[in-house]
């Protein structure tokens, strides 16, 4: 190629041809990102108050931040994920929280929750083309003011949460089946002591007595996959988390569960990474709940960081990505809030690029030849390959804006209809 044919050459062709020199085919890679489905999470867009008009948020879930332009109805959070959706190559879900529901101003407990109180984002859903994802509810509630819902010593508290589970699994269900596509809906809940506890056991004997009533309901897997989220501690529980990692672990592979990966709920010297080739040797598949602890379970917006690329390459690099189902999970009101989705889910969809673009087979052969300077090395070479370029590449072939040019969408809808929310 001679000097002038180069000049006409687009940044991508450019990339793509040195990429090629390492054995990587960028086509495919793109075509495999655009199979990736991130679930977007619901609350990131009115700072996890819900729509229930009750307490507002507690047991740790609290947004800070006092961003104007808040979602305050349904109807508000669906017109802003439309245009988040639009700002995002490829084609996504959403993960509802119990608390969103709509009841046209009628109270409905939690216990008492049915998929009609989701009809309204199941149309929704469906005019978008997006699955839909299920979450429980247990905060945020006089039931729950205590700090033990599942494991409370009441046994009539212990019994509306437990009905509260089961009719959330039916919703599940009814909306994967509404939807076809498999609803995953999750499991959470706050209980703990702030102080050291004389008996974990009981605690967790109540817990696994709950599950076991939870789940003793049967729905079809094709349309409901449950999944149970522990956690390290939380705000007013830092003593002892009753649903701990090691609890729901065991729960999980006992009952043949999906468990949730909370890139937030683990010690800072973890690494979440690490985790999932050992889970999926036991479980068939798990929820990631993608988040950034700047101090712990901090919930910041999902940026492009070592911790981030590590769990990506994890999920490429052992072909994992159709057995681990990827949400969103951060919740910021210091900034725009659309903007934090966006700049969360690309972030992600970038990470994934990047491990897409590793000629892993190269890689895993200088690591079977025990040839680690090698290894050391090409991964330290992938670090200066122009991968912008074929993220861009990847961003036009889905018409979606460009890295420069998204954030103007976002400052003309805020100008129109966000800032003028009171």
């Amino acid at each position: 190629m001679d000097k002038a044919d180069s000049l006409k050459q687009t940044p991508y062709e450019t990339s793509k041809q040195q990429y090629a020199r390492y054995g990587v085919d960028t086509e495919k890679a793109i075509q495999r990102l655009g199979k990736v489905s991130i679930s977007l999470n619901c609350w990131q867009g009115d700072d996890v108050t819900g729509f229930e008009g009750n307490e507002g948020t507690s047991a740790g879930c609290m947004a800070t931040g006092s961003y104007p332009g808040r979602a305050r109805n349904a109807d508000e959070l669906r017109a802003d994920l439309e245009l988040v959706y639009k700002l995002l190559p490829g084609s996504h879900r959403l993960s509802l929280h119990a608390s969103y529901l709509e009841t046209a101003g009628k109270k409905i407990d939690r216990n008492e929750i049915e998929p009609k109180h989701f009809q309204r984002w199941l149309d929704w859903a469906g005019q978008m083309g997006i699955g839909l994802d299920f979450n429980q509810t247990f905060f945020a509630h006089t039931k729950a003011a205590s700090g033990f819902t599942l494991a409370n010593y009441d046994p009539a508290i212990r019994q509306f949460w437990i009905a509260h589970a089961i009719a959330c699994r039916k919703i599940g269900e009814y909306m994967g089946k509404h939807l076809a596509t498999p609803c995953v809906t999750n499991l959470w809940i706050p209980d703990g002591f702030k102080d050291i506890p004389v008996d974990r056991k009981k605690s967790r004997e109540l817990l696994n007595d709950s599950l076991d009533k939870i789940f003793s309901v049967k729905f079809d897997k094709n349309y409901l996959l449950d999944s149970l989220e522990p956690k390290l501690f939380g705000i007013g529980a830092e003593s002892c988390t009753i649903g701990s990692h090691e609890f729901y672990l065991g729960y999980a592979i006992k009952n043949n569960l999906l468990l949730c990966l909370d890139t937030g709920h683990y010690h800072p010297t973890e690494s979440v990474a690490d985790k999932i080739s050992s889970l999926l040797l036991f479980l068939d598949q798990i929820l990631l709940h993608v988040s950034r602890p700047v101090r712990w379970d901090s919930d910041h917006v999902v940026i492009l960081s070592d911790d981030l690329l590590d769990l990506a390459k994890e999920l490429v690099r052992g072909d994992f990505l159709d057995r681990v189902h990827i949400g969103l999970d951060f919740f910021d009101a210091s900034i725009n809030r659309i903007a934090a989705w966006v700049i969360g889910a690309r972030s992600v969809l970038k990470a994934l690029l990047l491990a897409m673009l590793e000629p892993t087979a190269l890689l895993r052969k200088f690591e079977t030849q025990a040839d680690y300077t090698s290894r050391l090395a090409m991964l330290e070479q992938l670090k200066t390959l122009p991968f912008g370029a074929v993220w861009d590449e990847f961003c036009a072939r889905m018409n979606t804006p460009a890295e420069n040019l998204w954030l103007k969408e976002v400052r003309d809808y805020e100008a129109k209809v966000t800032s003028l929310r009171k």
